[in-house]
């Protein structure tokens, strides 16, 4: 699957057009989305969701750090192995921004991002990959899953929040290398596109279900997700917002090679 050229005249990904695409049609940020930190920390229930949110966005970025270490000692040349010690280096600048914005709105870190230990961990315990391709694989498509989670929350903070979250999740490039690794590898033993599409189908079953499961056990971020007290925990609103996640995740596969 080919996604519409860029400025640069190359190939955008997948990641590139969505954004574009979502920044062309967002509509005039209103509400909680129009305030600054300082107007929104007012509601004691709002700033507890952000806290909430700080704190397992901090602890997925110290784990992807971790985890593109590690796969680094897996890389096939030495070539690969830089490109992802630079990654995971990103990767902890992205924590320490995070860290340092707790800090500055009065919250510990640790404590924050203590609630999602055990969620995360999980996660990447129940999908260790077996290796350097399903490690790539792994990255590509459980890290943007968590990104598309995170932008849509993102739509629902203070522009100084939102501005922050955006910026940390910018891609680390890691996107671009993955897809090339992937569909060369491909190409060069096309047996191995099946085994990688039904690890990928594994990874978004896990990855939807582990994001279902921050929402439902944090009552003020799930609240702040679907629009404030008044209106509850909507669930209708949910499931859309993981069918956008889905959509997503099958324009990634295509670009990877892999049928969704």
């Amino acid at each position: 699957m080919t996604t519409p050229d860029n400025a640069s005249g190359t190939p955008a990904t997948p990641d590139e057009s969505a954004t574009e695409t979502a920044a062309d049609a967002a509509p005039a940020p209103t509400g909680v989305a129009a305030q600054s930190w300082a107007q929104a920390a007012v509601d004691p229930q709002y700033s507890a969701a952000v806290v909430d949110l700080l704190g397992a966005l901090a602890y997925g970025e110290l784990s992807a750090f971790e985890r593109l270490a590690e796969d680094a000692k897996l890389a096939p040349t030495l070539l690969d192995k830089s490109e992802l010690a630079k990654m995971a280096s990103a990767e902890f600048h992205h924590f320490e921004q995070i860290r340092n914005r707790l800090t500055e709105i009065g919250a510990d870190a640790t404590q924050a991002m203590e609630p999602f230990v055990a969620a995360l961990d999980g996660f990447h315990k129940q999908t260790a990959p077996s290796d350097w391709l399903e490690g790539l694989v792994k990255a590509y498509v459980g890290d943007s899953i968590a990104s598309d989670f995170y932008r849509e929350v993102a739509a629902r903070l203070d522009a100084d929040t939102r501005q922050l979250v955006l910026a940390v999740l910018d891609d680390t490039g890691h996107a671009s290398f993955a897809v090339e690794k992937v569909r060369a590898a491909i190409d060069a033993e096309p047996r191995v596109g099946g085994r990688l599409a039904l690890w990928a189908r594994r990874l978004m079953g896990e990855a939807l279900s582990q994001s279902q499961r921050v929402v439902a056990d944090r009552d003020a971020l799930s609240t702040m997700l679907v629009g404030g007290v008044a209106d509850g925990f909507d669930l209708a609103e949910v499931g859309r917002m993981f069918s956008r996640i889905t959509e997503a995740h099958t324009k990634r596969m295509a670009a990877l090679g892999l049928a969704a």
